[in-house]
């Protein structure tokens, strides 16, 4: 299909946006993040200023890379891909923009209200409950415009990355608007109904769920469209993508509790998480390897597509964390990870080598095709991926490192029985990790920068060289 025939038949003015402010979002969460490493590392970059404290900006980073660039991307190619297998356009161009304007906005609260210390205090929650119902009218506009748009498809059956794209929206639906129910006693501040070891067990119901669904199903989406369209092969086992999907649906939720263990919650409740999460090994890794396997025959490919590189190196982060997680699960792994930096690295190792690389392979693939034009520099898109997946690397290996000391040090004893080492004494230890952890960070983020100037420089050229003038005067004349 030529470029004014898909910008007759398609909807790719919200995608163009969706996928700029993906790389926005990317480059400003990837700063705040390497911002506050670096005051773990050299404490006095706070400036003794709250809105600059490690508490404040620190949800305002996983807000920004979790929701502000994650929610952009899943936007951008669950609406891209959804038109491209069904052969329809979207069915509301309205519906679309009304979320693209709805989650931005939502994002702008967000930088700027955690700053101010207005939040609800739970993890991948903060929000307070006005944006919170924003968050839900927003979220649900997306979800009926897709859904809509698929009832409306020309093809016979609902290709697979549809349905993982399904699934994640009716899932995060409900686990948003349950943990979210509070009790408002001001415009800015609430309470939640749920107290105790029940406000920490639903927390964590939607905690690893917005892992498991938002950053794991959604763009597991992502991976079976992308992975078959960049090789131009089909997948390798459609039978094995539709029992990945089942298999992830039934699991998933019922992982959340081995998040807390060794805590008041009752403990079948964490040996029931511990146990579903080592199960669901087998269906990711099933996923992992049918996404690898796609390239059977084609392997050559990575010697000169960088986008592969990018998603294929994706799948090897995914296979890696989705079996590190469930081992972390385990009670005696557990009594050593727990509340240490080991989990900051296994979030990472998701967020940064599966979650971004998937990502940053689906817009490269999606610009030069939204905006019709070929990418400005290849040679920055091949730099990208190395600083990207170096910058990952040396980040979750200092936390690896920094990690297992701190639970060792943590648990040491001497021959009398005491403490072998003070608190102050593992801080103090994991300096260096932290310093090698910013450094990580820093190098990720460069790549990212590197990103933006290149996606910039694209659509100057497409507008340049009046590709995409040309192709929406072609639409707008028919």
């Amino acid at each position: 299909m030529d470029a004014v025939t898909a910008e007759q038949k398609y909807n790719f003015d919200v995608v163009r946006w969706f996928v700029v402010m993906a790389v926005v979002y990317l480059v400003v969460g990837a700063l705040v993040g390497v911002y506050i490493a670096s005051e773990l590392a050299w404490p006095f970059l706070n400036f003794d200023s709250p809105y600059l404290s490690f508490g404040r900006l620190r949800p305002l980073h996983t807000n920004a890379v979790i929701f502000a660039f994650g929610g952009c991307v899943l936007m951008a190619t669950a609406f891209y891909s959804v038109q491209r297998t069904c052969g329809v356009r979207l069915w509301s161009d309205k519906m679309a923009w009304f979320t693209f304007w709805g989650w931005n906005l939502i994002i702008v609260s967000a930088v700027l209200t955690l700053p101010l210390g207005i939040t609800q205090g739970k993890e991948y929650a903060e929000l307070e409950w006005p944006i919170d119902i924003a968050i839900a009218v927003v979220w649900l506009s997306y979800f009926f415009n897709f859904v809509m748009t698929i009832a409306n498809r020309k093809t016979s059956h609902i290709y697979v990355s549809n349905w993982f794209f399904l699934g994640m929206m009716v899932m995060i639906t409900y686990l948003h608007v349950v943990n979210s129910l509070a009790i408002p006693v001001g415009l800015f501040k609430s309470y939640s109904i749920f107290a105790s070891v029940q406000d920490a067990m639903i927390q964590w119901w939607w905690g690893h769920n917005a892992v498991g669904f938002y950053l794991t199903a959604g763009f597991l989406g992502i991976m079976y469209y992308f992975v078959p369209k960049q090789a131009n092969r089909p997948v390798y086992s459609y039978r094995l993508s539709v029992i990945h999907f089942w298999a992830l649906m039934f699991g998933y939720v019922w992982l959340g509790a081995h998040h807390l263990q060794y805590t008041a919650l009752p403990d079948w409740t964490g040996s029931l998480g511990a146990a579903v999460s080592l199960a669901m090994i087998i269906p990711s890794w099933g996923g992992a390897v049918n996404g690898m396997m796609t390239l059977s025959g084609a392997w050559d490919k990575l010697r000169t597509d960088y986008v592969l590189r990018f998603l294929i190196m994706s799948l090897a982060f995914y296979a890696m964390s989705t079996f590190e997680g469930p081992v972390m699960s385990i009670k005696t792994v557990n009594a050593l990870s727990h509340y240490t930096d080991w989990t900051i690295g296994h979030v990472h190792s998701g967020a940064l080598g599966w979650v971004a690389l998937v990502a940053v392979g689906a817009i490269y693939h999606m610009i030069p095709r939204i905006f019709h034009t070929e990418i400005f520099s290849v040679k920055l898109v091949n730099i990208h991926f190395w600083t990207a997946t170096i910058g990952t690397v040396i980040y979750i290996v200092a936390m690896w490192v920094s990690g297992i000391m701190q639970g060792l040090m943590w648990r040491a004893y001497d021959e009398y029985g005491t403490l072998a080492y003070t608190f102050a004494e593992s801080v103090e230890a994991m300096h260096p990790y932290y310093a090698m952890r910013s450094v990580g960070g820093a190098i990720f983020l460069l790549g990212a920068v590197i990103m933006l100037v290149n996606v910039i420089m694209t659509v100057l050229k497409s507008v340049s060289d009046g590709s995409l003038r040309s192709a929406r005067t072609a639409t707008a004349s028919a």
